[in-house]
């Protein structure tokens, strides 16, 4: 049947309006077998939410152009790029290093928990505090005109006695 030179389905019936409604065809059943209904899937938290076990997740060393084995997921850092701005070098941080403690930049509305998980998630060490220091921007003066730099966070992480971060390399 077509209308308007347009072939139409035969399970799709004009009603008033000329609206389009669907009519269910049913289902053949098997000889001795009774239909099975799809219940609909449930999620979980962990499911909606994820974690940094989950497939989408990533352990460290499962990176492109590598063979993901079973079991093992791809490297993704997730948000943690937006937590963690770039690492602190500079003297006084160099001497931290000693005591296995690690300064970050981070971003202004970071707070310790989601700080600690961008730690895990980027270089695979859970640390066992994370200090959070809210800094002033310095006013700044250019000839006449007058101003002031941004605020920002910084976090001081300290790690495991046994655990290091490769930052310095280079350096």
């Amino acid at each position: 049947m077509s209308i308007f030179g347009k072939k139409t389905d035969p399970s799709i019936k004009l009603g008033a309006g000329d609206q389009k409604k669907a009519v269910a065809k049913p289902t053949p059943v098997s000889a001795g077998k009774t239909p099975v209904k799809a219940e609909p899937e449930t999620k979980s938290m962990k499911d909606l939410y994820g974690t940094a076990s989950t497939a989408s997740s990533t352990r460290l060393g499962a990176g492109k152009g590598k063979e993901v084995k079973k079991g093992q997921a791809r490297t993704t850092y997730g948000n943690a790029y937006k937590v963690l701005v770039k690492p602190l070098v500079t003297e006084k941080v160099s001497n931290l290093g000693a005591l296995n403690k690690y300064v970050f930049a981070v971003a202004g509305d970071a707070n310790k928990i989601e700080i600690a998980k961008a730690i895990k998630e980027v270089y695979g060490i859970k640390p066992t505090s994370v200090n959070v220091i809210k800094m002033m921007g310095k006013n700044a003066r250019y000839g006449k005109i007058s101003g002031k730099r941004k605020d920002w966070k910084k976090a001081i992480v300290t790690l495991p006695k046994d655990q290091a971060i490769k930052i310095y390399e280079g350096v």
